[in-house]
């Protein structure tokens, strides 16, 4: 039997990949968003993840047209902020909102389908921002970092319906959003390079192969897990990149040579 899949934030660089790569692994997939990815073989419904109206509507209909929902990926969010003594309580709400409320939302209404048909697949998709913070973003960390902690908490209390829960938190992740914020030329890649092990750039392809394998059945032993997709970045001591000598032994070029 296909299974089927719900993607929201499906017209974003992540959505969108993630949306691609599980229509490619024949599974029927409806997606989530504001504007139509135009995706082919995916159904769309256009609706705000921070209305829990238009979120039980699209979702409704969503299940109603692919017959139930095996998988649940939730790529909506937004990556905005600012310093903590300049966030306004509407910013901190809104940025809460369609981070953290969106999962809250769309888990919430998929959930009594999964429950009926005892089994099922939630990817939340949260950030290594939680875990090693950038300047600025306070609400968009706090939201992330919730996100892997409900993630847990639905792990435990939906288990027993055969449903497992598991959160990717990915580090910087090259979509044409991020690469309009890079400066011009190749000078911010090749940084983003040697700041991890792996010396690579992730990009939405990479993430989405995660989901694939994070949602399939042969997974299901990572329930209640959080899985960091960053190339190793956040293991790494920035200070070791200083150092010629530790750079050495990473493989990477002299400071001076650059």
């Amino acid at each position: 039997m296909t299974r089927t899949a719900l993607i929201t934030g499906a017209a974003g660089g992540i959505g969108r990949a993630v949306a691609a790569r599980l229509v490619a692994d024949g599974l029927h997939v409806a997606g989530l968003d504001l504007t139509d990815p135009q995706l082919p073989g995916v159904a769309f419904h256009r609706a705000d993840a921070t209305d829990s109206e238009q979120v039980r509507d699209a979702v409704g209909r969503a299940v109603e047209e692919l017959g139930g929902v095996d998988v649940l990926v939730t790529c909506a969010g937004i990556t905005e902020g600012s310093p903590l003594h300049l966030t306004t309580d509407e910013e901190w709400q809104y940025v809460l909102s369609a981070n953290l409320g969106s999962v809250f939302r769309c888990v919430r209404e998929v959930l009594p389908t999964m429950m009926a048909a005892g089994s099922g697949s939630v990817v939340t998709v949260g950030s290594v921002l939680h875990r090693t913070a950038a300047p600025g973003l306070p609400a968009y960390a706090a939201a992330k970092g919730a996100i892997a902690a409900l993630t847990r908490q639905l792990a435990v209390d939906y288990g027993r319906y055969g449903i497992s829960f598991v959160t990717l938190s990915p580090g910087w992740v090259r979509t044409p959003a991020t690469e309009s914020r890079l400066a011009p030329g190749e000078e911010d890649l090749v940084r983003l390079r040697e700041s991890n092990p792996m010396r690579t750039v992730v990009d939405a392809r990479g993430i989405a192969e995660a989901v694939a394998f994070a949602s399939s059945p042969a997974a299901a032993l990572l329930t209640g897990s959080e899985l960091v997709l960053d190339a190793g970045a956040s293991v790494v001591s920035p200070a070791s990149l200083l150092r010629d000598t530790h750079r050495e032994r990473m493989g990477l070029p002299p400071l001076d040579a650059r």
